[in-house]
This record gives C-alpha cells, structure tokens and sequence, in this order.
C-alpha cells in the first residue's frame, strides 16, 4: 500500500519559522580558472554537492536562452558561484560536473543538465534529482526547494522573485544574487543530508 504525503501549502509555509541561508561570507564568486582550481580543490574533499544552474531570463517567445550563465555548488559549509564568461573557468567547471563519483544534487534538473549538455559539451555525471526522492516517497508532486525545506526542516526557504528573473549573464553579480544562487544549491546540499541518503 502506497501512503501519500501532503506537500505543505504557500499559505502553511508561509507561517514557518525562516531557513537560516548562507551568509557573503560563506559564498565564494568564482570567475577566473585560478578561483575555479581553488574550489575544485575544496569541493573534492566532499562526495556530495548541492547543484543548480542560473541562466538570464528570456522575455520574448521562442528566444532561446544561452545559459547557463552560472553554475552553483555548494557543501556543508560553503558555496560557490562559478561565472561562466571567462572559458577556463567555463572549462573546469564543465570538468567538475562531469566527475564521476560526485554526488550532484538538486531540485528539477532536467533542464539544468540540457543546458550544460549544450553549453559546456559535457554530461553532468551522478546528478541526483531530489524531486525523484521525494516522489519515491510518497510526494505527490513536484517539491521543490521550498516544499523539501518545509518538510524536512518546517521552516521556509526565502526565494526573491528579484533575483531569480534578475540578469545572470550580468559581468557583476550583486550580492543579493550571490546570495539566491548560492543558497538554491546550499538548501539541496541540506536536504540531500536531511533525507539520509549518503
């Protein structure tokens, strides 16, 4: 017999205490192949990362996104935003997504991974949609970063409806970017030990 479980309501999440996100200080913008080696170097001591991708939005019909413009990973302790202007770095970052042995985790990857197929040239190996787990579960439908941390943690994810349709392929990221993206990847990290999968 198969049990269901309710995903939590706008209106129910809306009451829960706040996740406690990453601050700047535990986010690191990386832009060059020299930050690129320094974060693969700190990622690689962790089998399991949170992952997400950002592209800038696309407002008119049938334009077609060349994004992602951002790639996101996180651990326990740290994020890092990797800007994908500068091809060495765009080139290590696709290296990263394509170790084998690396638990990527996130939410609705799908796309994400087209995108990287297309833009990087690789295929990002050992992505583990956290959508799948929960579906496994008993979850009806579609979590999400936000349901997940409600069930999990009974506290609510803060998602800026700003930053998430702001330009991700901009050359400066503000700080309230950084932190979007940096905590999308953050959450799925958390989760991802939450759910007692590794």
């Amino acid at each position: 017999m198969h049990t269901h479980h309710l995903t939590p309501s706008k209106e129910q999440i809306a009451l829960l205490p706040e996740f406690a996100r990453l601050g700047m200080d535990h986010i690191v913008l990386v832009s060059t192949a020299a930050q690129a080696q320094a974060a693969r170097v700190e990622l690689c001591a962790s089998t399991v990362w949170g992952f997400d991708t950002e592209s800038k939005p696309t407002f008119v019909k049938d334009q077609v996104s060349d994004g992602p413009h951002i790639v996101q990973l996180s651990t326990p302790q740290r994020a890092w935003v990797f800007q994908l202007q500068d091809p060495d770095c765009s080139a290590m970052v696709a290296q990263l997504l394509a170790l084998p042995g690396f638990t990527k985790a996130g939410f609705g990857l799908g796309d994400d991974r087209k995108r990287i197929q297309s833009k990087l040239g690789v295929e990002a190996a050992d992505v583990l949609d956290l959508n799948h787990v929960f579906r496994e579960r008993g979850y009806r439908k579609d979590m999400g970063v936000k349901g997940a941390v409600a069930v999990l943690f009974n506290q609510r994810f803060i998602k800026s409806k700003k930053a998430a349709t702001s330009n991700w392929a901009a050359p400066r990221l503000s700080d309230g970017q950084l932190v979007y993206a940096a905590n999308d990847a953050y959450a799925a990290m958390r989760v991802f030990g939450a759910l007692g999968l590794s």
